[in-house]
């Protein structure tokens, strides 16, 4: 059997985590304890056992208790020292698995009753940023996103906040939830502000719905990266169109499967991405609900796909170059990865 290395000291970025999913259970289950809060029993009991919750979120009702069991984790991010623990907690689970950089995802209105406002939320969270920078020594910027369950006017003001905060940490600007609910059309101009602001365009795409998601990605809102973009595997000329655009495919095979999307880790079509030559980065998504986190889906690509290390590799690689760290930083990680792969297999 071929002796392979540890994907854990494998310098990669880490370009599709959620903030609430990105919490430890150990600090959820305190923080419900701390605010009286009587989470869902499914969650509850997942956190006790370490095993994740049962999910399937392949039909409508699915998805509900899905979002319901994600609404309940983050009705426990109550201050701003809670906002900086989860924040600083993260990077260090980051940097535990090999990440040398990480672009976090928020959608701060989801926050912003509790923390005093749309931007108070907005600066609270970039805050925790700059102080987990700090502690850890991790490269850490945000995404901004939209919730495409809502109004596409709420969409164009979080734009403008992005754009606004662009010189504290902002990179790209995101819509995610149910991508079977709402047109990408519908949040166009939202994302002509983005991108006019200079800001990267991460969608979420072709994970519950199909190629024709992923499509609208690219069609209607410019996509730079989408979010999943798993399906588009099923389209081969869609995937030509991906390769030949550059576009990153933000793919988390944990949660496909945690969810439904696919029965079985060997499922999700990883390999027929990375031979068609789309770009792809490996991301954990909600690690608090799916129980697995960024160096776990390498190891799915190793043992569930047949990935060689050169292979992993190369995914780093293309992680690297789809994130927005500065040249210096980016440099610094690719090399990283060449002594990676240059050094001794375990």
């Amino acid at each position: 059997m071929e002796r392979v290395r540890d994907v854990s000291d494998l310098p990669k970025a880490h370009l599709h985590l959620h903030f609430t999913g990105s919490m430890r259970p150990t600090t959820l289950l305190e923080l419900a304890d701390k605010y009286g809060v009587r989470l869902p029993e499914a969650l509850s009991e997942a956190l006790v056992s370490g095993e994740p919750p049962k999910l399937r979120a392949t039909d409508e009702r699915g998805w509900f208790r899905f979002q319901r069991l994600y609404d309940a984790a983050r009705s426990c991010l109550r201050e701003p020292e809670d906002i900086q623990r989860l924040v600083r907690e993260a990077a260090q689970e980051d940097l535990r698995d090999g990440s040398g950089w990480l672009e976090i995802q928020v959608d701060p209105t989801s926050y912003a009753p509790r923390l005093g406002g749309l931007i108070p939320a907005l600066e609270i969270i970039l805050d925790a940023v700059e102080s987990a920078m700090r502690e850890t020594g991790l490269g850490i910027r945000v995404v901004v996103a939209a919730n495409r369950m809502k109004h596409p006017l709420d969409a164009r003001t979080l734009a403008r906040l992005a754009v606004r905060y662009q010189d504290r940490g902002v990179v790209g600007f995101g819509l995610s939830n149910d991508e079977r609910r709402g047109m990408a059309r519908d949040f166009d101009r939202a994302f002509a502000i983005a991108r006019d602001g200079g800001l990267l365009s991460a969608p979420h795409g072709g994970e519950l719905a199909g190629p024709s998601s992923v499509r609208d990605c690219l069609d209607d809102l410019v996509a730079d990266r989408v979010g999943h973009g798993v399906r588009a595997a099923e389209d081969p000329r869609l995937l030509g169109r991906l390769a030949e655009r550059g576009v990153t495919c933000e793919v988390c095979p944990a949660s496909n499967v945690a969810l439904g999307v696919y029965e079985k880790p060997e499922d999700v079509p990883l390999r027929t991405l990375f031979e068609a030559g789309v770009q792809l980065a490996l991301g954990a998504d909600d690690p608090l609900l799916f129980g697995s986190r960024l160096a776990a889906q390498y190891e799915i690509a190793r043992h569930h796909h047949d990935f060689t290390d050169a292979e992993l590799a190369e995914l780093a690689r293309q992680s690297l170059r789809a994130s927005a760290a500065p040249q210096d930083v980016r440099a610094k990680l690719l090399a990283g990865v060449d002594d990676w792969l240059d050094g001794p297999a375990a």
